[in-house]
């Protein structure tokens, strides 16, 4: 039994499938990448239990059979390999050979009997959207998600679709971002969580890709599928938090600033701040904005004063700098807006250009006491 595929186009896809598998499994038959050769097609699959994924191959061969291989020994294997070319060989000793013009690399491979059966979506839902589109409305929210075990459903990005518009939203309880697309739908209400790791792996991916992806769910799974590959993973079960409550309505105090000159005076300016807290102070007059930290434990204090467009009554604001500077990194935008009511409410921050169009983002943030 023998295939013969392309080098490259192995490690091309070894390289994403390799993100499903765990450094530390568990059950050691999730080490293995399961390999299905049906002829001139294989299908790779990599799976953690909770995340699923698979690749299609064309390959040359006239057999017809499933097996296990060692992910880390073939993916190291394969690319260290030059450009070329690779026969695979295998004997009924479970015994497999890789050949190719330099010489032959041999391990032992696994019967795939014991590899875990994806689950089947037989009434699921679904939805297309490009991938760049799915790539950026990863890249705008995943950084806001939680990492708290105790509150699972802020660990993963919520999808919530309608025939209206798609959004995702996430949250931390202290930062929340809201990218929405209204020039996209879908035919019914939905909403489901999503987990960080199989994102991860579709920002990752997708980015440099220009194709559709099909959105396929249900209450337990979600299916992507885009060129040769699928990933399936199962939601975060709970119920998303009411993040339209904690969004203030009423924001007469609007700052506009350049977000580049902002978000490289924060970055200074918090040097300087509590490095427990990371406090820095907005004090907002008229057309200028003052920033500033201190540090009183080590006598530590900063300023910088910044250009800017403010309607709206002095005020005075405290934020965590590690926050605001996530957040006007993950925007592209020449200016923003900030948008308050009183230093003890959530300030929201806007772009003010630089979105297509049906785009739109929100970013908000919870304030600091100032003392």
């Amino acid at each position: 039994m023998k295939f013969l595929v392309s080098s490259d186009d192995l490690i091309k896809n070894l390289q994403v499938l390799r993100g499903v598998i765990n450094n530390n499994n568990t059950i050691p038959v999730l080490d293995n990448f399961l390999f299905e050769l049906n002829g001139k097609n294989l299908k790779i699959t990599a799976s953690d239990l909770e995340t699923t994924m698979t690749a299609n191959l064309e390959v040359e061969s006239d057999d017809t059979a499933s097996f296990l291989l060692p992910a880390k020994l073939l993916f190291d294997t394969v690319k260290s390999l030059p450009t070329q070319p690779l026969t695979f060989m295998f004997d009924d000793k479970h015994q497999m050979e890789i050949i190719n013009d330099y010489g032959k690399y041999s391990f032992s491979y696994l019967d795939a009997e014991d590899y875990p059966t994806p689950v089947e979506m037989d009434e699921a839902q679904s939805v297309n959207l490009p991938s760049g589109i799915l790539a950026e409305a990863i890249s705008k929210t995943i950084f806001a998600t939680g990492n708290d075990d105790l509150r699972p459903t802020l660990t993963g990005i919520l999808f919530e679709f309608s025939p209206e518009t798609l959004n995702f939203i996430a949250t931390d309880a202290h930062k929340l971002v809201k990218y929405e697309r209204n020039d996209l739908k879908a035919d019914t209400e939905t909403e489901f969580i999503m987990p960080k790791k199989p994102l991860q792996i579709l920002k990752n991916y997708l980015g440099g890709f220009d194709t559709d992806v099909t959105i396929e769910y249900d209450d337990r799974n979600a299916r992507f599928s885009f060129g040769n590959m699928e990933l399936l993973s199962r939601l975060i079960n709970g119920k998303y938090p009411n993040y339209r409550a904690v969004i203030p309505a009423e924001n007469p105090n609007i700052l506009t600033v350049d977000r580049q000159k902002l978000l490289d005076a924060v970055k200074r300016i918090a040097i300087f701040a509590n490095q427990a807290t990371h406090l820095i102070r907005f004090t907002m007059t008229g057309s200028e904005l003052k920033v500033s930290a201190e540090d009183k434990e080590f006598s530590n204090k900063a300023e910088e004063r910044l250009a800017s467009n403010y309607n709206g009554e002095d005020m005075e604001m405290g934020f965590n700098s590690k926050f605001l500077i996530e957040m006007l990194s993950n925007l592209d935008s020449d200016e923003v807006s900030i948008h308050m009511s009183i230093p003890s409410r959530a300030a929201l921050i806007y772009p003010e250009d630089g979105l297509e169009e049906g785009e739109k983002i929100l970013m908000l943030i919870m304030p600091l006491m100032l003392n």
